[in-house]
């Protein structure tokens, strides 16, 4: 039996990864919430890793949001993620966890990176400003495991997912992720018999979507290979694997989805002196793809299993929105 820790269970990756990964009986699954265990104190990390002999860890806890959370609180995007996964993946290595997958963000690579966004392209450019302090926060992680894979043989791989999505995202109208933001408000529109839902930016840029399951899979499936099969996968020159839909569309485009998927009849209005942040985000997923790893959810048939989960949720009255 195989003790496997998911750092983050409750959010959007965690749970989706404590899904798959339940498929499993082989793998015995263990999660602890923030009463439990608060992945910002070093003491009471370390000893948790040292108190469970974990086999294996899915790093997913993250302070994630979209380009006003970003904006509105840069201090506590670089300070906290930094924080969770340094004491995640030091006490993970003192416990003696040999196998560990750290997640980022399709968010490391340059703003004006050459499209698609390649493994290769990391560190060659500048970051997009708006989310640059979680931007550096991921690359401190891939860098850091990477700096424990060389030094004490440790098994810690990283993934770079694209925007994702799916059951349990966070719905706050201000610090949500656009897709999620884009429901909301729909939603709320329709709710209130408004006639227009005034958006951020000109719709102009573009972005690649993947559902928050397929991600898991793609997960587990880049954990379950061995060493040398991953270690050929990524190259001499890389240490981490994008994991992307393959499939970008406008943000323009995206709300017009949207709008149609949540069946709201009004119009759409764009503040074009809001920031659209980075002008396109398309990871090449080539090398995971060569593997043998493709997505099974599209983005409309994605965008309709997400409403009803926002509808459930609603009424229910357990929407997340932190």
């Amino acid at each position: 039996m195989t003790k496997i820790f998911v750092a983050g269970h409750k959010g959007m990756v965690g749970s989706a990864l404590c899904r798959e990964l339940k498929l499993n009986p082989n793998i015995e699954l263990l999660y602890a919430d923030r009463k439990e265990l608060d992945l910002l104190d070093q003491s009471n990390t370390l000893k948790f890793f040292r108190d469970n002999k974990i086999d294996q860890v899915f790093l997913a806890a993250a302070k994630v949001g979209g380009i006003l959370a970003n904006n509105t609180y840069p201090a506590e995007f670089i300070y906290e993620n930094l924080t969770i996964q340094s004491n995640v993946i030091n006490s993970a290595y003192t416990g003696g966890v040999k196998k560990l997958m750290f997640l980022g963000s399709s968010c490391i690579y340059p703003k004006h990176a050459e499209q698609p966004l390649k493994e290769e392209h990391l560190l060659t450019g500048l970051l997009e400003t708006t989310n640059e302090p979680y931007a550096i926060a991921k690359i401190a992680g891939i860098k850091m495991c990477e700096a424990y894979r060389n030094q004490y043989g440790v098994d810690y791989r990283s993934v770079m997912p694209t925007n994702l999505y799916g059951y349990g995202d966070n719905y706050h109208p201000q610090n949500s992720h656009v897709l999620p933001a884009l429901i909301y408000k729909f939603d709320l529109a329709k709710t209130l018999n408004k006639k227009t839902v005034k958006l951020w930016g000109s719709g102009a840029p573009y972005r690649e979507f993947l559902f928050s399951d397929d991600l898991a899979r793609a997960c587990i499936h880049i954990s379950n290979l061995s060493i040398n099969d991953y270690e050929t996968l990524v190259g001499q020159n890389c240490s981490f694997i994008n994991i992307g839909s393959g499939d970008e569309i406008s943000i323009y485009d995206l709300a017009i989805l949207v709008k149609k998927v949540v069946g709201f009849e009004g119009k759409i209005s764009w503040d074009k002196d809001k920031p659209d942040g980075t002008p396109r985000k398309l990871m090449d997923s080539s090398k995971l793809n060569s593997s043998g790893w493709i997505p099974r959810v599209s983005l409309e048939e994605g965008v309709r299993i997400s409403y009803q989960d926002f509808l459930e949720k609603k009424e229910q009255g357990s929407l997340r929105k932190a």
